[in-house]
């Protein structure tokens, strides 16, 4: 029997991106897979893009009573509920480090005896992901970051923070858009660009930011570009405080590492860091490298507060956990085809090596549930 994906709509609020795409939907139809393909008013793809096609178009959440056999192919994780689920799903679980409420969310697959393969666990055999977001989530978070950093130059009498941030159809829009502002502010600024240090700038997702930094016109002599050998010696770091805006793009593992800041070392004499925008982030955490925020924010409420004391400006922290949906054409199309070669082999998925090592981590994550 051919193997059935399902591809759900998000629940998310704006999460526009999909990981599959009608270009790689219509690769798994030509190689035999069945796909259908739920109605979504807030997918970046139109429903007759992938009906033009040859998927099968059902309704907007109809993945509930699909075939227990259907792989149902998401994002981002579901909605809060106590239902077991009895399907195999591939998807961001955000639930494999401990997370709140990650013990919840797991054993509704335990008891409903479906199964997890957590996106952020295909990896290839050297431990390497197969698919990431990590380019466009460095490039949004950059955007973002400089928008605020704008927003406190051009509004310094006001209290009130950076509102809604609009979604672009392209990346072109979103840098035009960002160029446009940062011009306004740059003589707030003694027309000085902002100082900006990139730590993890070696990785796509640093690499990303950089990019985004400057195709806005910030010089190159204005980014710290940072790795492992500028962090080896271990934070805190006072070229972050002395920065305007921070962007930390290090990947969170198992493995704690000396914070890269913390609010005392925010909080000396002499601060000039305005924005924090932490791309990587897990603010719960305990190997969180940027311990100075506790909450998620969104493209509705882009920032928070950072609780510092001294003689600083205002500092906000970004902590959007869906950057790359500001730009979700160019990052689901880029992320469709690097899942692609993976979604081909499911019909194999029992000795594939991708994904019965996704099923060991779920497996082992299942047996640290609480009894």
């Amino acid at each position: 029997m051919p193997t059935t994906l399902h591809l759900r709509s998000e629940t998310k609020q704006l999460e526009r991106r999909s990981p599959i795409s009608p270009a790689t939907a219509k690769v798994l139809l030509d190689a035999g897979y069945i796909l259908n393909v739920e109605h979504s008013p807030g997918r970046i793809y139109r429903d007759d893009e992938f009906a033009s096609i040859g998927a099968n178009m059902v309704p907007e959440g109809s993945w509930v009573n699909a075939p227990t056999d259907n792989i149902i192919v998401g994002l981002k994780e579901l909605p809060d509920s106590t239902s077991p689920l009895n399907h195999t799903h591939i998807q961001f679980g955000h639930c494999y480090k401990n997370q709140d409420g990650w013990a919840a969310y797991l054993s509704r697959f335990a008891r409903g005896n479906g199964l997890l393969y957590d996106i952020e666990f295909l990896t290839n055999p050297d431990g390497r992901r197969v698919a990431a977001f990590g380019y466009w989530a460095g490039y949004a978070g950059a955007a973002i970051a400089l928008l605020v950093w704008c927003h406190q130059l051009l509004h310094p009498e006001s209290d009130t923070p950076l509102g809604a941030i609009p979604l672009y159809p392209s990346a072109q829009d979103l840098v035009e858009s960002v160029k446009t502002v940062v011009g306004e502010a740059l003589p707030k600024n003694a027309a000085k660009p902002p100082r900006v240090i990139v730590i993890g700038a070696n990785g796509r997702c640093g690499t990303g930011a950089i990019d985004l930094c400057k195709a806005v016109g910030i010089p190159n002599d204005s980014i710290l570009q940072w790795d492992l050998a500028e962090t080896a010696r271990g934070g805190p770091f006072p070229e972050v405080a002395s920065s305007d805006i921070f962007i930390n793009c290090v990947y969170i593992g198992s493995t704690a590492i000396p914070p890269f800041t913390t609010l005392e070392a925010l909080s000396q004499p002499g601060r000039n860091l305005r924005v924090i925008c932490d791309v990587s982030l897990d603010p719960n955490n305990p190997n969180n490298p940027v311990p100075v925020y506790k909450d998620y924010t969104t493209f509705v409420k882009p920032t928070l507060p950072v609780p510092v004391k001294g003689d600083g400006p205002a500092l906000s922290v970004v902590s959007i956990d869906h950057l790359p949906s500001l730009v979700a054409r160019e990052a689901s199309d880029e992320f469709s085809k690097l899942l692609l070669p993976s979604l081909l082999t499911l019909d194999q998925r029992v000795t594939e090596g991708v994904w019965t090592r996704a099923q060991k981590v779920f497996e082992e994550k299942v047996a640290e549930l609480p009894y």
